[in-house]
């Protein structure tokens, strides 16, 4: 009753409350159009055929006509094949549907798709505010329908709003909207809009994986943050370093390959949603089993004393052997991440300086000695990530409880709450916000990810 009620005061503010998320600017009418597969569509003035379960060419060689070609193929087959009757939109008995048979008259017979930039090399892996990815979209009273976007991204976003324009009739055997003519401007208020999906602590298969990545290009989200590893698991598997996987995964074929990671990237991209990895540290971090001597209070107890949550674990502050140990691994994973990413995120939340106490070379937790240790600890890790042609995120308590100082192109994201945010972006950080108010831990609050 509660649902219903909601859907139909949507409806009742906007008749195309189909759309989501809801465009800046939209004008409709009220005359129905069929859709079908004859449409004829082109791009840049060529004709565009739909391919049903197109499948790009692999590799990091994107070009703007794979990336309209799947986007169209996916938004046609959300239409035909995965086409949505809106019974729970109308009550019952309401005779809602279109009576007439489509006819060449109140057809959508043409989608002519024109962009009106050329792609760079950015458009593929941003940084956040890099890639313009606004669109028009129109459809008039006659069925001609166009979008126009100055990049590829653009296209896709239009195409994903135009698919959501058509309902199926309950006969099986067409496709319509009641809102022509249709008109929308539209472009995101936020150029990062992003998830966060820990798959250390709990696994996913990359089938999960990709659907996540279907789901949030079909919302116009463009970023899904992996937590990577943590001291519950480690399943990435870094061939410089075997024994990080072999040993920390929860268990074996629980883990991500090089090639596994790569299709993932691709996907990405090809939904204009960028693969952020992140690799937690120093805190977060425990691989005793695979390399001792790197890291301290791995599964100490109680665990209170030195993490957040068991079990705990953290690299070892101003230690040589831990910097050849990062170098390692940044020159085996990062080389292989910067041709889908502009980012790479190097952790830094829940930092306990009681693990110091443990560490036989500092044994103190006093934040006077251990904050410019860890200083030392971010330059080293954030200049190995510039070199390897990314830009460095950290999470906020590097910089609000620790006092580091990182660079001008470092993105901090919060997630402690609002009044975090202002401080950080008051001193100059480019900022993410990612509340903990949200889907964390099991709890279900109001709450996103987005960037100021």
């Amino acid at each position: 009753m509660r649902l219903y009620s909601y859907l139909a005061a949507a409806l009742a503010v906007s008749p195309a409350a189909a759309l989501w998320p809801i465009p800046i600017d939209v004008s409709t009418g009220n005359k129905t159009l069929f859709i079908d597969k004859t449409i004829n569509i082109t791009y840049n003035g060529a004709p565009l055929t739909y391919q049903p379960g197109y499948n790009p060419p692999a590799g990091s060689n994107f070009t703007s006509q794979t990336i309209v070609q799947g986007a169209l193929a996916r938004s046609l087959k959300a239409v035909f094949d995965n086409g949505y009757v809106p019974w729970m939109l109308h009550k019952p008995g309401s005779g809602f549907e279109p009576r007439s048979e489509p006819t060449r008259k109140n057809r959508v017979q043409s989608l002519t798709i024109t962009q009106t930039s050329r792609d760079e090399t950015s458009t593929f892996k941003p940084l956040a505010g890099q890639r313009d990815e606004s669109y028009s979209l129109n459809v008039t009273i006659d069925g001609q329908a166009s979008i126009t976007a100055k990049s590829s991204i653009g296209v896709m976003r239009g195409l994903e709003t135009f698919s959501q324009l058509f309902f199926k009739h309950s006969s099986g055997g067409a496709w319509y909207t009641t809102q022509a003519p249709v008109r929308i401007a539209d472009a995101p208020k936020f150029p990062h809009r992003g998830m966060v999906f820990d798959v250390s602590r709990h696994w996913f298969a990359i089938e999960d994986i990709k659907r996540t990545i279907d789901g949030l290009s079909m919302a116009k989200m463009n970023v899904l943050h992996l937590h990577m590893t943590d001291t519950q698991s480690w399943p990435l598997e870094i061939p410089a370093l075997p024994l990080l996987a072999e040993r920390h995964a929860y268990s074996k074929g629980l883990t991500y390959s090089p090639a596994v990671i790569a299709d993932l990237h691709q996907y990405g991209v090809h939904r204009g949603v960028q693969v952020i990895l992140e690799i937690d540290m120093p805190g977060h971090f425990g691989i005793e089993r695979a390399y001792p001597g790197l890291s301290v209070a791995y599964n100490k107890r109680p665990y209170g004393q030195y993490c957040a949550q068991p079990p705990c674990g953290s690299l070892r502050l101003g230690n040589d052997k831990v910097e050849t140990f990062l170098d390692t691994l940044f020159e085996d994973l990062l080389p292989r991440l910067s041709p889908y990413a502009a980012y790479f995120h190097t952790g830094g939340d829940e930092y306990k300086a009681n693990n110091s106490l443990l560490d036989p070379a500092l044994n103190t937790s006093n934040v006077s000695v251990l904050q410019p240790l860890l200083q030392r600890f971010l330059d080293h890790a954030h200049n190995k990530v510039r070199k390897m042609g990314l830009a460095p995120m950290v999470w906020e308590e590097m910089i609000n409880e620790w006092n580091a100082t990182v660079g001008k192109d470092v993105v901090v994201q919060s997630w402690l709450g609002q009044d975090k945010v202002k401080k950080l972006a008051e001193a100059g950080h480019k900022v993410i916000v990612s509340s903990s108010n949200a889907y964390k831990h099991g709890s279900i609050k109001k709450g996103r990810e987005d960037a100021n």
